[in-house]
């Protein structure tokens, strides 16, 4: 999978696999939404989008050109059927990770996270997840199903364990979900308190960063499939993912749930798409 040609990548031009050391990768997939379909069109949107931003970032002063990246594009997946899709994920995180790679993957609905995080967690047996979000995401079925966006935490509870999920910005589910929380799992309601404190207990452990753009609130990034007002500015989440990203040994990440159809202004994917070139950068830098 990793030798497909693409040439609708982030960085428009020719890439080198063996020169990167970051591989993004795209899963379309929204087959378990709960609210608002859209966000399979998620990856396709920023690589579209992606050109209107500068490569260089003024926060960090560095400059994508100086870095090689590559994108080995989106993935065929089978919309019918959740757990093909989330082994096509799986395998594809799992090829990335046996070439010493970082997977970053572009969602999607938030189970594709499932997949990477299985793939993360077989290379990297002391994994630990950190997960920006409104939603709880720890039911263990929605309407009867394990497999499901609601439960794409919980799932990765039961591969993990306790005290190792780490959970910021939430502020809707099940009451259940919370009760869950209390006992299994490090919940920060409403924003990025005591964050610094979590990533000094989690220095030299491998990070899995996942990222569920609707941790946003709404006013921002109205672009999502099930918006949840109360959430994060901009720069309150930049500046939470900076300390993150400049800190952790993260060994694999994504970025999801951008659902373009419900932001015609287009703002939400530029959103998504800086953000984007803030987390490469960051982790690229670590590279040097």
């Amino acid at each position: 999978m990793l030798n497909q040609k693409n040439n609708d990548n982030f960085l428009g031009g020719p890439q080198n696999f063996e020169e990167s050391d970051i591989v993004i990768f795209g899963a379309p997939f929204d087959s378990t939404t709960s609210y608002r379909p859209g966000t399979r069109f998620g990856p396709k949107s920023m690589r579209s989008e992606f050109f209107g931003i500068e490569t260089y970032s003024p926060y960090q002063d560095l400059d994508l050109a100086d870095f090689t990246i590559y994108d080995a594009g989106d993935l065929d997946l089978c919309f019918g059927d959740c757990s093909y899709s989330l082994k096509q994920i799986e395998d594809m995180a799992s090829e990335i990770l046996a070439e010493g790679k970082l997977p970053f993957l572009l969602g999607g609905e938030h189970l594709v996270t499932l997949g990477n995080v299985r793939a993360s967690a077989a290379r990297y047996p002391d994994l630990h997840i950190l997960h920006l979000d409104a939603h709880a995401d720890l039911r263990d079925d929605y309407l009867g199903m394990q497999l499901s966006h609601a439960c794409v935490i919980r799932r990765c509870h039961e591969i993990l364990g306790d005290g190792r999920i780490f959970q910021f910005g939430i502020r809707s589910g099940d009451k259940s979900e919370f009760e869950f929380a209390k006992r299994h799992t490090y919940m920060n309601k409403f924003n990025l308190e005591g964050l610094e404190n979590t990533l000094e207990g989690l220095r030299g452990k491998p990070v899995y960063l996942t990222i569920d753009l609707d941790i946003l609130d709404p006013s921002v990034f109205p672009g999502t499939g099930t918006p949840e007002p109360g959430g994060l500015s901009f720069h309150m989440l930049l500046e939470g993912i900076m300390k993150i990203t400049e800190s952790m040994n993260i060994v694999a990440c994504d970025l999801n749930e951008l659902s373009p159809t419900y932001d015609s202004s287009g703002i939400s994917t530029m959103t998504a798409c800086k953000l984007l070139r803030e987390i490469l950068l960051s982790l690229s830098a670590k590279q040097l």
